[in-house]
């Protein structure tokens, strides 16, 4: 289980960080700067962690060690900025 769902934190946090850094530029959740995408991406991601704590009824660093969801969330981070250089410098219209 610790394997399996060290690689799923890993996965989903690269690619939540590249997709909400395609949709940077746009601002969907509003100016503000809780509505930033990446603000939106921490949350989320917290709010997983919260949701896996409630669902194994254990402490998620049970789960996931600490070290991992640290790098699982930079990773996540530098997704986020890749897919906002690729949203910004490839995708968008000229």
């Amino acid at each position: 289980m610790k394997g399996s769902a060290l690689l799923w934190w890993r996965v989903l946090m690269i690619a939540g960080g590249f997709a909400f850094g395609l949709l940077g530029d746009r601002r969907p959740f509003g100016e503000t700067l809780l509505g930033h995408p990446i603000v939106v991406f921490a949350a989320i991601a917290g709010l997983g962690l919260l949701i896996l704590r409630v669902v194994l009824r254990r402490p998620v660093p049970e789960v996931i060690p600490e070290r991992a969801i640290v790098v699982g969330f930079l990773s996540g981070v530098a997704a986020f900025l890749v897919g906002n250089w690729i949203g910004l410098h490839l995708l968008a219209p000229r």
